[in-house]
């Protein structure tokens, strides 16, 4: 029985990270049981105590006879940053600026996380008020292997690298992190339009998959007025 839940709560959570990543949009119905059981070779019983606790989680709808419906917003439509506090309730109005989105080599990266190939994808976005002043600056790098390899050239479908990853079979299973605080150096102050020296969190996370392999390497400086971090352990951490 124990290995049942754990299987049954393992699937709620694939399901949750796609459907907070976009990929069953709000309304969309999700694909029926039959083929869901075959996908994720379960029992009907396992998976409909699965999608239960995505019910529970308002995440989905269920009615007898006709399937299962997200009812999901999508509201942080980026929901990766579980760390932030909800600016958008806030009445906060943000946008994104993309300032990289290529393909590097970093072989001091690669030791580091103990890779055996040097390539990432990297991305790198700051978020802004409305008056052009940064709240965030975000360095994403991500193994440019298997259907990763190539992304920049294609692009990312609404703009969200976690949709990505998720399409590619590339699943978050847990993460760690250090926080720490730091003045803004020169050049950071300037893509941010805050003064040299101000000081932001910086927060450094590293996700891997189930297997152990790093899916995404995350580094963030977060302006603390805006900010605060909401830690937990395993998948539910990165939210």
């Amino acid at each position: 029985m124990p290995g049942q839940v754990h299987k049954h709560h393992r699937i709620a959570r694939v399901l949750a990270d796609e459907i907070r990543a976009g990929v069953h949009t709000d309304g969309s119905r999700l694909p029926g049981e039959h083929a869901l059981t075959q996908r994720f070779g379960v029992s009907r019983t396992t998976l409909r105590q699965a999608l239960q606790v995505l019910g529970e989680e308002g995440l989905i709808s269920t009615h007898a006879g006709i399937g299962s419906f997200v009812t999901f917003d999508g509201t942080p439509l980026d929901n990766r940053l579980g760390w932030t506090r909800a600016l958008a309730e806030q009445g906060t109005e943000l946008t994104t600026e993309t300032l990289r989105f290529e393909e590097v080599t970093d072989p001091e990266l690669a030791a580091e996380l103990g890779l055996a190939s040097s390539t990432f994808i990297a991305l790198d976005r700051v978020r802004r008020l409305a008056d052009g002043q940064g709240v965030s600056l975000e360095h994403s790098r991500v193994p440019a292997t298997g259907d990763l390899a190539g992304l920049p050239e294609r692009g990312l479908d609404g703009g969200s690298l976690n949709r990505a990853l998720i399409a590619a079979g590339r699943i978050t299973d847990s993460g760690e992190g250090l926080v720490s605080v730091r003045g803004l150096d020169a050049a950071e102050a300037a893509v941010l339009h805050r003064s040299p020296g101000e000081s932001f969190l910086r927060l450094a996370q590293v996700y891997r998959a189930a297997d152990g392999s790093v899916t995404e390497q995350v580094t963030s400086l977060l302006d603390p007025a805006r900010f605060e971090l909401h830690v937990r352990s395993g998948r539910g951490g990165r939210l």
